[in-house]
């Protein structure tokens, strides 16, 4: 059993952040909402240390997020990020103002001769710019601990009690723009906590077989495959742990991208030798999303049809070959926290049909080896079972389909235009990637492109073509850079090869007539439309 981090989540827009950096230090961590921190300690025992996150409340305020003193006896190492340091110098007797300047943005930090030593900058350089973001500051630290850096208008950029194990920095060191972060992060993991880097893909892999095969016993398996990387992965790690009594059901809702069923069933079918079966359920879905134009809407009917899709075939199964007790998804960690489960402030941004839209008298228990990881873990994961590597970085394809790229209602004419249009992005987009691996030997360079599909906004535009006047749709195309999912920004794609996308979607695609590019990064947008 790996030793824990965890990360104590009071609200901050990086918690989810913080949790990617421990991981990529090797060190397992969980994240724990603030509320219910006191009660999975006496549950659980005491990790192996906590970071405290960030938030967007004052600590001095009435209901703000907060911890009693007692917390403080369970003498576990504690690193306090931003309102995380601040909760920790109020509680324990400091004094947290709110002065008349804020620090936003890149501020130089400053370790003097007189500062003392700290292992939390080991190996880090005097002077250094980090990452500021906030309104209050740690005006006075408490009894015990010594200031170990300021800014020139924080007096307290970090703190520590190292006699406690109680460290904090009000500064973000999980953030890209803090340069000596990770370093900052790791001194803590590894030198103050003591833990090594242990938390690996392989280990990960070995560890979940085993899980499967002690969770499911003698019980068959039923796994909701779409094809994408998460359930893919997902029904190779189940498969090599039972064998055949997994069976994948593949759900072609006639919300896929073109050629996109045949190549489930091939890939799957004939190449992993896994027993599958393909439900046609277009006519089915397309009824039910008929005249619906609200996003969540269209999403809370896809996740239901689908679960009740899964439910009438592991009946029929049942009949034929025995009980099925276990449903298997693909569900991983940014579907938990998007659809308002990753921490106790956690809003839904959106629902995901695997997470949001399950039935609370479902017959079936869930089977969700993946639900912990974050998606450039979940290819790596892959690759250790040796899934293809074209199959493992493909882009991610969400579960509710082309139906979240197809704003207001959705019918078969639109359908057409998004996959034929997708199709051309794909193409061209591909090609590119593939030229950028080619020349870099890495499959997720700065450079290359992480996701990318087009949308139908629904919005007609004027046009001519052949000297007569059109009136079609405006199609945008979405292409972005990423590593997890949980943050993302615009490709900036070369001109030329946008010049050569929108070409060929409005000459070779009927019912086209402009192409727009979308420049928006994630936050504040999502990466889907929808």
């Amino acid at each position: 059993m790996h030793k824990t981090i965890w990360v104590v989540d009071f609200g901050g827009q990086y918690n989810q952040l913080i949790a990617r950096r421990v991981r990529e230090a090797k060190v397992y961590c969980e994240i724990v909402p603030y509320e219910k921190l006191m009660e999975k300690l006496e549950a659980e025992g005491k990790p192996a240390g906590f970071i405290f996150t960030g938030g967007p409340s004052s600590v001095y305020e009435q209901g703000a997020p907060s911890l009693p003193p007692s917390f403080y006896e369970v003498k576990a190492p504690v690193l306090g990020i931003c309102y995380g340091a601040q909760l920790m110098a109020y509680t324990l007797g400091g004094k947290v103002v709110s002065p008349d300047f804020k620090e936003y943005g890149k501020i130089r930090i400053h370790r003097e001769a007189d500062r003392p030593e700290s292992e939390l900058f080991s190996d880090i350089p005097g002077e250094q710019h980090c990452w500021m973001s906030h309104t209050d500051y740690i005006e006075i630290p408490p009894e015990g601990f010594a200031v170990t850096s300021r800014t020139d208008s924080t007096p307290t950029a970090s703190m520590e009690d190292k006699a406690r194990g109680l460290y904090a920095v009000q500064f973000h060191p999980e953030v890209y723009h803090t340069p000596f972060g990770q370093k900052l992060l790791e001194n803590f993991l590894y030198k103050i906590c003591g833990l090594s880097p242990d938390w690996t893909m392989e280990n990960f892999a070995n560890e979940k077989i085993h899980d499967i095969r002690e969770t499911v016993g003698d019980s068959k398996v039923l796994c909701a495959l779409s094809g994408g990387v998460d359930s893919s992965v997902a029904a190779v790690l189940t498969h090599r742990a039972i064998g055949d009594r997994l069976t994948c059901v593949f759900v072609d809702h006639g919300l896929l991208r073109k050629g996109e069923g045949d190549q489930v069933m091939d890939v799957f079918g004939k190449q992993f030798n896994m027993k599958i079966i393909r439900v046609d359920a277009e006519e089915r879905f397309l009824t039910k999303l008929s005249g619906v134009t609200e996003p969540e809407e269209k999403r809370k009917i896809i996740g239901a049809e689908f679960i009740e899709v899964f439910q009438e075939e592991a009946a029929r199964l049942s009949e034929e070959e025995g009980g099925i007790d276990f449903l298997l998804q693909g569900t991983i960690y940014p579907d938990v926290v998007e659809s308002g489960g990753g921490g106790g402030a956690a809003a839904v941004i959106k629902s995901h049909h695997n997470v949001g839209g399950l039935p609370e008298d479902m017959k079936m228990k869930l089977l969700e080896p993946l639900r912990t990881l974050f998606k450039d873990e979940v290819r790596a994961v892959g690759e250790e079972l040796g899934i293809a590597s074209e199959l493992v970085w493909r882009q991610p394809f969400p579960g509710p389909g082309l139906a979240i790229r197809c704003l207001g209602e959705v019918t078969e004419g639109k359908l057409r235009i998004i996959r034929d249009t997708d199709a051309v992005l794909r193409e061209e987009i591909d090609a590119y990637n593939k030229k950028l691996f080619d020349e870099t030997g890495v499959h997720n360079s700065p450079e290359s492109v992480w996701q990318y599909f087009t949308v139908l906004p629904n919005i007609r535009s004027v046009g001519v073509m052949g000297d007569a006047r059109t009136y079609d749709y405006a199609v945008g195309v979405r292409a972005v850079t990423s590593v997890d999912g949980m943050t993302s920004d615009w490709a900036r794609l070369p001109h030329e090869l946008l010049e050569t996308i929108a070409n060929r979607m409005v000459n070779e695609v009927d019912g086209v007539s402009r192409v727009l590019y979308d420049l928006t990064s994630k936050p504040p947008g999502t990466i889907e439309w929808e």
